[in-house]
């Protein structure tokens, strides 16, 4: 845990940038995840995000949270359950286009809040994707361009608690999975923890910082770097006490974005030897990965390169 990467976006600016942008490299090299602290979102800001998702959950969510454990007789379960993860959630689009007025009980503050976080951490997501491509080599411009698709890129927050959990050695609060698609802002709980990251057959704890968001890169950066970046399994562990609160938000390919390695990135050699990922188009994947989300990223890759041939050439990426 001591040697989790955590980067304070300051140093971006003036003489420590250089050794900054090194400590990226190698979280998306090494890690697939990291950790950013003054990354421009204020934290009085924060603070209210995380007030009124605890409000919310308190008010609209628990009790129905507690039916549904009662239901299902989760209590008092005697072996592992594979089938079912311990975690209250509802789900935001922000694009291509909202849809946070039509979800039940927001209090109007609550959804002008939710609209503003979105517009912050999209800026932040697009701010990172620059960086990547500084690292990569790759044109400014690029990753962006290739996650545009004709709509934009799709962009979405999951908004989970975790609450106690009486046998957390037999129910996950999230199972393991890598996430299917490009960059993943994440707001958690500061007090609680849960969530870990496989590394070198290792699961080590994303330590909960006050104000930070935690990044994770998917299966779609690790594809357009040709395995460069990697997505890691990760999952969260439930906890007996305290409600653990995180916001997931995914910023991802548009649903008709072509996904391919960046040419820039693949070796002749690697060419020759066919040792280059898969070219499909986002929506594909997102079809596959909706029932393998718990397995190996490995075979639906597999899967995507048996069905490339029906990929239609793709034109090279103009970037700005």
């Amino acid at each position: 845990m001591e040697n989790f990467p955590v980067i304070n976006m300051e140093n971006l600016n003036g003489e420590k940038r250089a050794a900054t942008m090194e400590k990226i490299k190698d979280a998306c090299e090494n890690w697939g995840f990291f950790e950013i602290l003054n990354h421009g979102i204020p934290n009085e800001f924060l603070d209210t995000v995380e007030r009124l998702t605890k409000e919310h959950y308190k008010k609209c969510m628990e009790q129905r949270f507690k039916e549904l454990v009662a239901s299902k007789g989760l209590e008092g379960v005697q072996s592992e359950v594979t089938d079912i993860d311990w975690e209250s959630t509802f789900h935001l689009r922000h694009l291509p286009e909202s849809n946070i007025s039509e979800i039940p009980d927001l209090e109007d503050e609550y959804r002008k809040v939710m609209k503003e976080f979105a517009l912050k951490l999209e800026n932040l997501a697009e701010q990172l994707l620059d960086l990547f491509c500084e690292n990569l080599g790759l044109e400014k411009g690029y990753l962006k361009e290739a996650f545009y698709g004709s709509r934009g890129p799709t962009f979405g927050s999951k908004v989970s608690n975790y609450p106690p959990c009486p046998k957390p050695d037999l129910i996950k609060g999230l199972r393991a999975h890598t996430d299917a698609g490009g960059v993943v802002l994440l707001f958690q709980d500061d007090k609680v923890s849960g969530l870990q990251l496989l590394k070198d057959g290792q699961w080590i704890d994303v330590p909960p910082m006050r104000h930070s968001i935690v990044i994770n890169l998917g299966d779609q950066l690790e594809v357009i770097t040709n395995g460069r970046y990697k997505s890691v399994m990760h999952r969260v562990i439930a906890q007996t006490d305290g409600t653990r609160m995180s916001l997931a938000s995914f910023y991802n390919p548009g649903s008709d974005a072509v996904i391919h390695p960046a040419p820039a990135l693949v070796e002749k050699e690697a060419e020759d030897k066919n040792n280059v990922y898969p070219k499909f188009v986002f929506e594909d994947y997102m079809k596959l990965y909706a029932g393998l989300k718990f397995q190996a990223k490995e075979p639906r890759f597999e899967a995507m390169k048996a069905m490339e041939s029906n990929v239609k050439s793709v034109t090279p990426i103009a970037t700005a």
